[in-house]
């Protein structure tokens, strides 16, 4: 934090959203829905069950590991997702069980999606792990989530059996032609597009916007 406040003040630039992040779970004045989505951000690099694990670009990390996603992107749809439950997370009380939770929401998702894309889980020459596919899941999966979150018992195999249509969609996510099969104006645009197409494809219904805040 001390590195931090020498750098903001000794540069005209703003600090890096990946910062924030990480300070978001450590400071008293940040916002409880942001401290919430952090930690659970925090928990998918760290924890050794969690498919993401090393795989999330943070300012400071040290493995060697190919990175898929930059930690501020990922934190952005978990707070989406965070932001819209919340009236809901705040009646549950937000302690370590229901932050808790919430990851296993998301690994389990993870989990599921691996099994379901298979070999190109992962791979170079597909975009299925790239961050515009990575982000539209993260919305699948909060839609899912509210559909069908509990119980936890026996989720990674149900949610795979939900999302088996993915599988035959692999061809889809080649790096090949993707940006002309997915086109957008922006990547906003794009991984909106994605959603509501992994959405069809697993008959999941979107859930409705109501307030999509992101930081």
């Amino acid at each position: 934090a001390t590195e931090m406040f020498v750098i903001i003040n000794s540069t005209p630039t703003r600090i890096n959203k990946s910062h924030l992040v990480d300070l978001y779970e450590r400071v008293s004045w940040a916002e409880p829905d942001r401290r919430f989505a952090a930690h659970i951000a925090e928990m998918l690099y760290r924890e050794a069950d969690s498919p993401l694990r090393y795989r999330i670009n943070r300012l400071g990390g040290r493995s060697k590991q190919e990175k898929w996603i930059l930690q501020a992107e990922l934190y952005n749809e978990i707070h989406r997702w965070v932001k819209q439950d919340w009236e809901k997370i705040q009646k549950e009380d937000t302690d370590k069980r229901v932050t808790a939770r919430y990851y296993g929401m998301v690994r389990d998702f993870l989990k599921a999606s691996a099994q379901v894309w298979a070999e190109t889980w992962g791979n170079p020459d597909y975009m299925v792990t790239k961050p515009v596919t990575l982000k539209a899941m993260m919305r699948v999966c909060a839609d899912l989530a509210a559909q069908e979150g509990e119980p936890e018992e026996n989720r990674v195999n149900r949610w795979s059996q939900r999302l088996m249509p993915w599988a035959e969609q692999a061809r889809t996510f080649r790096n090949e032609g993707f940006y002309e099969r997915f086109p957008a104006k922006g990547q906003v645009e794009r991984v909106a597009r994605i959603h509501r197409e992994l959405a069809r494809n697993a008959g999941i219904q979107p859930r409705p916007k109501g307030n999509p805040t992101v930081a």
